[in-house]
């Protein structure tokens, strides 16, 4: 009998397109099947955030910031979702992009940056690192859970055995999370090798990052609702009547939301 095939390795050499889809349908296949209880567990925990009052925040630095971005002020998701930004680590935009990496490795960036951001005791922070090895996902980890902020880590758990901390306790963002979600993606996050090309290829985390995430509001929507609660979403300003409903919800909401304009 054959040995079944890896994700990555599901079609040919001469497919790596086809390879790749697999493998990001592997992955997510294994993030349904294995992390619905931290899924469940995250979307609960923001549930009980925003019926008790409390602010939503979401963080992530380099590429890690574009699954962050994915879940503030979206079309179906929660009106309440804020980005937490830290200049010169939110995307690639600053110049040079190299100067993203290295401040992610700059202590007490974190604390500075929680020090003049609106986050309290009772709020939540979604913080996403895919290594969670750097200073600044574990100092914000850390400085947010002693000021009484429940955080959500989303990670790849296998960072932790295959790589050495870059904090100084020589700890991992999932060290410090109220929730863990594991992205299951293998250290250096390339999906795809080829013989005739040296380095590995093909990164898979941003998609199955975002999935994570979309699944984790998608619960919190549904345990809102199952209380009697009108989860706070927003419409697409691009249908009939999307811009009224949104103004009518960041009215509502106007003291946990802050994106908008006062």
């Amino acid at each position: 009998m054959s040995e079944e095939p890896r994700d990555g390795e599901r079609r040919g050499g001469s497919d790596p397109a086809g390879r790749f889809l697999d493998a990001a349908i592997g992955l997510l296949q294994r993030v349904r099947d294995e992390d619905a209880e931290p899924i469940a567990a995250a979307g609960t925990l923001i549930a009980d955030t925003v019926a008790a009052g409390g602010r939503l925040f979401a963080f992530g630095a380099g590429h890690s910031s574009l699954a962050a971005q994915d879940i503030v002020y979206r079309a179906g998701g929660l009106a309440l979702m804020n980005l937490l930004a830290v200049p010169g680590v939110v995307g690639v935009d600053v110049m040079p992009a190299t100067l993203g990496s290295a401040l992610e490795r700059v202590d007490g960036l974190a604390s500075a940056v929680l020090g003049t951001s609106p986050l309290r005791a009772g709020d939540l922070l979604v913080i996403i690192s895919l290594s969670g090895r750097n200073a600044l996902p574990v100092e914000m980890a850390t400085s947010a859970r002693a000021l009484g902020v429940k955080v959500i880590g989303v990670t790849s758990v296998a960072y932790a055995t295959g790589t050495t901390s870059r904090h100084a306790s020589g700890t991992y963002l999932k060290d410090h999370c109220d929730v863990v979600l594991d992205s299951r993606i293998a250290v250096g996050d390339a999906e795809l090798t080829l013989d005739t090309i040296e380095a590995p290829f093909a990164p898979a985390s941003t998609v199955v990052t975002t999935a994570l995430l979309q699944a984790v509001m998608a619960t919190a929507a549904g345990v809102l609702a199952d209380r009697g609660i009108e989860p706070p979403l927003l419409r697409s300003g691009n249908v009939d009547g999307g811009h009224e409903w949104n103004a009518r919800v960041m009215r509502e909401y106007g003291d946990r939301i802050f994106y908008r304009q006062a």
